[in-house]
């Protein structure tokens, strides 16, 4: 089959992840190599359905201080420890994402074996890690105590999906978000690191860390973004150089080998800027590209105009979105999924 393959980076606003797995297949059949449930329901919004895990965890009061990733995105109320209470006190308990995970690939695994879903597609589930978590939810001081510590809770659902689904049929992405990318292009110090050359470090180091707690025979994916609240980016990417470096730190560390790394391309960069620091990828043999360049708001035509420019820098790449579908309303999804079916269709 000529064309492309396409990549789906996590949420779809469709009633259930029945429904995700039987629309997004009849869609872009054997397009798909990893097929997400949709995180549909209350994790439509990413980590936002987390926010309750803070603000009923007993360790935990408001600080009194909102915070916002940009101008208009919501606010919401950030934390700190209650008086007495030291970070390695803090359990963070069941983060919901394994008992999701495995109740959907039940359903997977149906209509997989009904011919729904086609027979190369693997089960793919999104972990987020601490740093984007704790951004939203704690106070900036508490981040470096309590990363480790968060961390340890995704590892521990981590290891139960990995438990319960065949290795052969699984797929994590890790999502490597504003938090990070938005850190790295303003060049700011944060709890993570004084620079973007200390930060780059630290955060490659955690993702290293949970790349190679991933069991071997279940394909490894990352997904970098730089936001998506209101549909805006938290900060607009210069180039991809800070996507690049971070693909090659976390290469270079692993003990296994990445099946993919997805960047995201913004609707208006079409230039040979953007895509220029794709010379410097350095990643291993089989590690295959997703370009996220596809945009709902112009269609085919500006998705081709995109494919044109990345073609000039990058010869092999998947197509998606920036971001998941998520914040997108329902009746759009047909139309977006068919936008992804035309292009990919031409290469």
């Amino acid at each position: 089959m000529t064309g492309r393959d396409v990549y789906l980076v996590g949420s779809v606003p469709m009633a259930s992840a029945r429904d995700v797995f039987r629309e997004v297949s009849a869609a872009l059949g054997d397009r798909l190599r990893w097929l997400p449930d949709g995180e549909t329901a209350d994790r439509l919004d990413w980590v936002a359905g987390l926010e309750g895990l803070f603000a009923e965890h007993p360790a935990f009061e408001p600080s009194g201080r909102a915070f916002r990733i940009h101008a208009t995105a919501p606010p919401r109320m950030r934390r700190v420890l209650k008086a007495g209470v030291k970070p390695g006190d803090v359990d963070f308990g069941n983060l919901g994402y394994a008992d999701h995970a495995i109740a959907s690939y039940a359903e997977f695994a149906r209509q997989q074996a009904a011919g729904t879903i086609p027979a190369r597609v693997k089960f793919q589930v999104d972990l987020v890690p601490a740093h984007s978590v704790l951004w939203l939810f704690v106070e900036d001081e508490l981040h470096a105590a309590l990363d480790p510590v968060y961390n340890a809770a995704v590892k521990r659902e981590l290891a139960r999906i990995a438990a319960a689904i065949p290795r052969d049929k699984l797929a994590i992405q890790f999502d490597v978000a504003s938090a990070v990318f938005a850190r790295l292009e303003r060049n700011e110090t944060s709890p993570y690191g004084r620079d973007r050359a200390e930060s780059t470090e630290t955060f490659a180091r955690i993702l290293i860390d949970f790349g190679d707690a991933v069991p071997d025979g279940v394909d490894l994916l990352f997904h970098f973004c730089y936001g998506d609240s209101n549909h805006r980016h938290v900060v607009e990417p210069t180039d991809m150089g800070d996507m690049v470096a971070m693909a090659n730190r976390i290469d270079a560390g692993l003990s296994r080998r990445v099946q993919l790394f997805h960047m995201p391309v913004p609707r208006d960069r079409e230039d040979d800027a953007y895509f220029a620091p794709l010379k410097d990828l350095r990643v291993r043999a089989g590690t295959e590209i997703c370009l996220g360049l596809v945009h709902y708001t112009d269609g085919v035509e500006g998705t081709l105009r995109r494919m044109a420019a990345a073609r000039r820098h990058c010869k092999q790449f998947l197509i998606g979105t920036e971001c998941g579908f998520g914040r997108r309303p329902p009746e759009t999804i047909p139309r977006l999924l068919g936008i992804h079916a035309e292009v990919a269709a031409v290469g």
